[in-house]
């Protein structure tokens, strides 16, 4: 038997997690809503614009996104996985909001309409591409000239140590070598000083800028944010599948004692950092932003079906080569492990 696909694997892993991450989608609202407000920005999103969210997972930003276009909009919510995405579908229905479609694909293969969004955006789901560049550049390719993109992701370990602790404390009851934190795939793969800067340039986009920003966790209680990661952080969920129960169970008891020094008196605040990362693509010697189509008349009802392939400070500065040679260097390896 051939081994799957790495984002096979992938999709079969976060469909797994799915309404783990469903069921804490007002847990991850509190986290991200600023945030979030920040990368639609960065993005441009507007009313009666056409919108690709690529890796929208349960559809908590997909629901902004469609909230700022308005109905005379469009938006098309993608991911690895089908059901979360079919969870994302029910909650626009549940508003609504019905000038959303929903398509499982790959960000590294997205086969979206070329020149055919206004703007994209992609949360959290860039730095889980083993070729992030390939996500990159299919989101330039579906991008009108003057399109705008934004993204979050991690920024480095040292700044979101909850992630640092979460993983290497599994990996030490999974007998599983603590790996390289920037390889790619893994959480924390894209937090390399210069290194987005530098993917996205290669990718096309240009005005590319980076900001680092504080996103603490903030929970009741230390069990809610492992609660959090034991039902939804689908890496971490399968680095200690193959324990035995009683083992597993050892291994989040750790993980809580672990994470439990950030519980104070306004309840547990796990520090967190992203970077707020943004892009155009840049207008042709023309020198007119070709419009996409209008939304009246290219939308379309995409019905989500099993997909056919496998998924601080502010840097303005040039893209640092050594971040973007490492990065080459390791494209080969294992994905890494993160929650």
């Amino acid at each position: 038997m051939n081994a799957p696909a790495p984002q096979s694997a992938a999709a079969t892993a976060w469909d797994d997690a799915a309404h783990g991450w469903n069921r804490h989608s007002p847990l991850i609202r509190s986290w991200l809503s600023d945030a979030t407000a920040s990368m639609l920005d960065a993005a441009g999103i507007m009313p009666g614009g056409r919108a690709l969210d690529v890796a929208a997972s349960a559809g908590d930003q997909t629901l902004d996104i469609a909230r700022r276009v308005g109905a005379s909009g469009f938006v098309l919510a993608t991911d690895v996985s089908p059901g979360i995405l079919r969870l994302a579908a029910d909650k626009l229905r549940s508003a609504g909001l019905h000038h959303v479609g929903f398509q499982p694909a790959d960000a590294q293969a997205l086969g979206a309409e070329a020149s055919g969004f206004d703007a994209a955006v992609c949360r959290l789901g860039l730095m889980f591409c083993p070729e992030p560049l390939l996500a990159l550049k299919e989101v330039h390719r579906a991008l009108r000239e003057g399109g705008r993109f934004g993204a979050l992701v991690f920024s480095r370990p040292e700044n979101n140590p909850c992630i640092t602790i979460t993983i290497r404390t599994a990996q030490s009851h999974a007998g599983a070598m603590a790996g390289d934190p920037y390889a790619p795939g893994a959480l924390l793969s894209l937090g390399r000083p210069g290194l987005v800067e530098a993917l996205m340039q290669e990718a096309g986009f240009e005005a590319v800028s980076v900001q680092a920003r504080s996103t603490p966790f903030v929970a009741a209680r230390c069990e809610d944010y492992v609660d959090f990661v034991r039902s939804a952080g689908s890496p971490v969920i399968e680095m200690l599948k193959p324990l035995a129960a009683a083992a597993r169970e050892a291994a989040w008891a750790d993980i809580a004692r672990q994470l439990d020094r950030y519980t104070g008196a306004n309840g547990w605040v796990g520090p967190n950092e992203l970077l707020l990362c943004s892009g155009v693509k840049p207008i042709t010697a023309s020198g007119q932003a070709r419009k996409s189509p209008r939304p009246d008349v290219v939308r379309r009802k995409l019905e989500v079906q099993p997909p056919d392939r496998g998924t601080v400070t502010q840097h303005d500065t040039p893209p640092r080569r050594m971040a973007a040679r490492h990065w080459r260097e390791n494209r080969g390896l294992k994905r890494g492990a993160s929650p």
